[in-house]
């Protein structure tokens, strides 16, 4: 995989998700993927709990389909703005990269605020096609607050 490679399955991540194209957002990972928010501080300190845990795509899946049929939340939508990946040298576990990332939150009635901050800390692995699949994304915010409403994915 090259950087280019790694780019723009970066860029199409954050434009799903900022086009409201969550169905689609699961796509991006392996089948048994790790996707994990937490904070600078308890990735600091090694702690494996997160905000959001999921442990397969399956478990994206349902996050979506929860959050487009169960949960009950005030509507809004997210703009990325990524960073260049740094990229460590690849291994047979896959390539390691980190990418700082802003997210802005838009809520309904067009209020706009800095809503995180952080870095994807994250492992790829090529698929029989070769395109670049999220085998873990670790999402490490920069503050420890994080407001109550983290529905959308990171």
């Amino acid at each position: 995989m090259r950087i280019t490679d790694i780019m723009a399955a970066q860029a199409r991540y954050a434009h799903c998700i900022d086009t409201d194209r969550l169905e689609a957002w699961p796509d991006f990972f392996t089948e048994d993927c790790l996707y994990r928010i937490t904070t600078a501080e308890n990735h600091r300190l090694g702690y494996a709990a997160g905000i959001i845990w999921a442990d397969s795509r399956g478990m994206l899946e349902d996050r979506v389909a929860a959050l487009r049929e169960a949960n009950i939340y005030e509507r809004h939508s997210y703009r990325h703005v990524l960073g260049l990946p740094l990229l460590e040298e690849e291994r047979s576990e896959g390539l390691r990269s980190e990418t700082p990332f802003l997210v802005a939150r838009i809520m309904r009635d067009g209020a706009t605020d800095l809503f995180a901050t952080g870095r994807y800390l994250d492992l790829w692995r090529a698929d029989a096609a070769g395109t670049p699949k999220l085998a873990e994304r670790v999402v490490v915010c920069d503050s420890s607050r994080t407001d109550t409403l983290l529905a959308l994915p990171l």
